[in-house]
């Protein structure tokens, strides 16, 4: 199938998501302030342009969305499929336009707080999102150009634990931190340090002991909020709809299908919180299913399942010819007179049951 071709398959699940979740998502939940940017990754191998390999990752075949997620709760503001190549491209990249996509200032509105990791942090992104009015904070990549960067603000292996190097150009803060190893942070919303200070173990002669060590503002706020978007993954995971298949789209549908379940979940959780995942999923789709959980299932007494042809008592001496009849089936089709002890207990017909000879099956085809 050509790029055009799931370019539009793609766009008809996309476009009935958006007109039947985004309007009621506006009315029924507004995010609140502190929101994350993160990929995600469903696994498929079916066959298809939109497909990736990514080595590094859990995932290594399928499928990468970008998405937006409140980090107070994991719910999922937003979400897009990266195709192959840049729908949105605006010449800044795909990391650029992948967060821009996610912002609809008209369902938004301003005033947010987004953390990003350092595949989406660049000069150019924060500044742009600080003249929208959307703070940002991410980890960065110094080999990425147009970073702010002095001698006197780098760190170096010998740098102590705890160390803080930062350096201020306009509305950015980029800060460095010695943790194990050396952590570079970006923000447009944080001072460098307002006194935070982090434990960590750390070897002592023969023992190990916990001290404290300063840590940075963006440091401390990133590691909370990116951490915050955990349990919309786990909720993925659990319970969920997908299943083999070897047509793309039924994975992309059903990952859709997966992340308005789990934020159904959520807001149920914070307007009520007495139900449990499972028991939530359950009664989720027990009314999709148009069946109640608490009906008992029908119980009938012409169950078509096969019955020896006759009782065993103690006294019967050759068991295994007991309550032979000939098949019904063999003698109307294959014009055989073959005997088996085996009856349906609704149709009381005698019918084989073998591997090499389903008689039972083929006689309720039939009938």
């Amino acid at each position: 199938m050509a790029l055009h071709a799931h370019e539009e398959a793609l766009r008809m699940i996309t476009d009935s998501e958006e007109e039947s979740t985004c309007s009621e998502e506006s009315t029924f939940y507004h995010p609140r302030r502190n929101l994350a940017v993160k990929e995600r990754l469903v696994a498929c191998r079916a066959n298809g342009v939109m497909r990736r390999f990514m080595k590094a990752e859990p995932v290594k075949l399928g499928f990468k969305f970008f998405e937006l997620v409140d980090s107070s709760n994991g719910y999922t503001v937003d979400l897009s499929v990266y195709t192959g190549k840049n729908i949105f491209p605006t010449g800044r990249g795909l990391s650029y336009d992948a967060v821009m996509s996610l912002l609809d200032k008209k369902v938004l509105g301003s005033g947010y707080h987004l953390y990003m990791d350092d595949f989406y942090t660049t000069p150019k992104l924060l500044t742009d999102l600080f003249a929208m009015k959307f703070g940002a904070c991410g980890t960065y990549r110094d080999s990425r150009k147009d970073f702010p960067q002095s001698a006197s603000n780098s760190l170096t292996k010998k740098s102590s634990r705890g160390s803080i190097r930062w350096i201020r150009d306009g509305p950015l803060v980029c800060v460095k931190w010695m943790d194990k190893q050396e952590v570079s942070v970006c923000s447009t919303i944080h001072a460098a340090y307002t006194g935070q200070r982090v434990q960590r173990q750390v070897k002592a002669q023969d023992a190990r002991k916990t001290k404290t060590f300063p840590c940075p503002a963006p440091v401390t706020a990133y590691n909370q909020h990116m951490t915050g978007v955990d349990p919309s993954d786990q909720l993925l995971q659990y319970y969920t709809a997908q299943h083999n298949t070897m047509k793309w789209y039924r994975k992309v549908f059903l990952h859709f299908l997966d992340v308005a379940a789990a934020n159904a979940f959520i807001l149920h959780k914070e307007l009520h919180g007495d139900m449990t995942h499972k028991a939530f999923m359950e009664e989720l789709v027990g009314e999709l299913c148009g069946v109640s959980e608490k009906a008992d299932p029908e119980q009938t007494s012409n169950d078509h399942v096969a019955v020896p042809g006759a009782e065993l008592t103690s006294n019967v001496r050759r068991i295994a010819t007991v309550g032979r009849r000939i098949c019904v089936h063999c003698k109307a089709v294959r014009g055989k007179k073959q005997q088996t002890p085996w009856k349906c207990q609704a149709c009381d017909v005698h019918l084989c049951l073998q591997l090499n000879r389903n008689c039972f099956q083929e006689w309720h085809n039939n009938v």
